[in-house]
């Protein structure tokens, strides 16, 4: 009696591992643009999370924006009218918080700094003027996007 034996041939290999050689040369160039995007992404979420602290600051303030000097404090703090940081929420201490706390850079050669600072510094994640309430990217004009679009102008 013979038994048969069943399995793939030779050709039916080599065609599986060709296919599955075009999906990777496909998927993994993707995926490491994927990453890259999702930092890009990182920074707009980052800076509109503190542009929006920043502008209910302003409102609730009567208009004023929070200093450079103290700004961490009060928008991760509770403040008085005239912008006065407490850690614990008073009668006279009732706006805030307005951020649990300030987010690192997560792009560019500045990454990982939470710093903010009213000029561009070593270890300074953020610039921030008070005079208009805007807050940018603590990088240099070098540090792009893939589309080529200078983090510092998000």
């Amino acid at each position: 009696m013979h038994i048969a034996r069943r399995g793939f041939s030779l050709i039916e290999l080599v065609i599986v591992v060709v296919i599955l050689g075009i999906i990777g040369a496909i998927a993994i160039p993707r995926m490491s643009r994927g990453a890259e995007g999702a930092k890009d992404s990182a920074l707009v979420a980052d800076l509109a999370t503190l542009r929006n602290a920043i502008d209910l600051y302003h409102t609730e303030h009567e208009g004023l924006y929070p200093t450079a000097a103290a700004i961490e404090a009060q928008l991760t703090t509770y403040t008085n009218l005239a912008g006065t940081a407490n850690a614990t929420k008073t009668g006279a201490f009732i706006y805030g918080t307005y951020i649990r706390k300030i987010p690192s850079l997560p792009v560019g050669t500045n990454r990982g700094n939470s710093t903010i600072a009213a000029a561009d510094g070593a270890g300074v994640g953020w610039i921030y003027d008070q005079s208009t309430g805007t807050i940018t990217a603590n990088l240099p004009d070098g540090d792009v996007d893939a589309s080529g679009t200078k983090y510092n102008t998000y």
